[in-house]
């Protein structure tokens, strides 16, 4: 049991690091232009993020996949950027229900890439495991647990700032996206692979 949580904890630290808040800075972007009425959407998007990240620990765990870390460094911020833009872009309708599909397949996608970032630690922390698949498990809890957290944060600012501050939904998605833009472009700078 004592195993159970330590992967639970390492996956939920994984998204809350403070130090490495870019995970919190792309789920802000996904998931700023939804209310607590999106409550279903926002689930699988989060779910679908979670599972992109477990499928390339596990990839990478299993040795299946192995990728140039600096190149993933530079793609993580990307998505985050991708993003951001597609936000910017699409704020003005309000609505992301005609490109859901596409919004959903590029965060199973993003996670994926997400998950790479995190794999040689993974892997690390799992070497004396004979079977990984369990850890992979309760570390995907703990990520999925935290993501929501954050989530319901994202929603909880975007509902007061959208209620009291006034801010019409337009608005303040593209505030939101356009200061994670100015966040990323620096880590994209720092990482770059040219």
């Amino acid at each position: 049991m004592s195993e159970f949580w330590l992967y639970v904890k390492l996956g939920f630290g994984h998204v809350l690091d403070w130090n490495a808040y870019d995970h919190i800075l792309f789920l802000v972007v996904l998931t700023v232009g939804y209310t607590l009425d999106n409550w279903k959407r926002i689930l699988w998007l989060v779910t679908l993020f979670t599972v992109g990240h477990t499928i390339s620990l596990f990839l990478a765990a299993y040795n299946v996949v192995s990728v140039n870390s600096k190149l993933v460094e530079f793609l993580i911020p990307l998505t985050i950027l991708a993003t951001a833009i597609f936000n910017v872009l699409t704020g003005k309708s309000g609505s992301k229900t005609s490109k859901i599909g596409v919004l959903y397949g590029a965060t199973i996608f993003f996670g994926l890439i997400h998950g790479l970032g995190f794999s040689s630690y993974f892997r690390a922390i799992s070497s004396n495991v004979s079977s990984k698949i369990l850890p992979l498990i309760e570390f995907a809890l703990g990520i999925e647990i935290s993501q929501i957290i954050v989530v319901l944060i994202v929603v909880l600012v975007s509902f007061v700032a959208q209620t009291f501050l006034r801010f019409s939904k337009r608005d303040w998605i593209l505030i939101v996206s356009s200061i994670v833009i100015g966040m990323v472009i620096p880590m994209l700078m720092a990482n770059k692979i040219w």
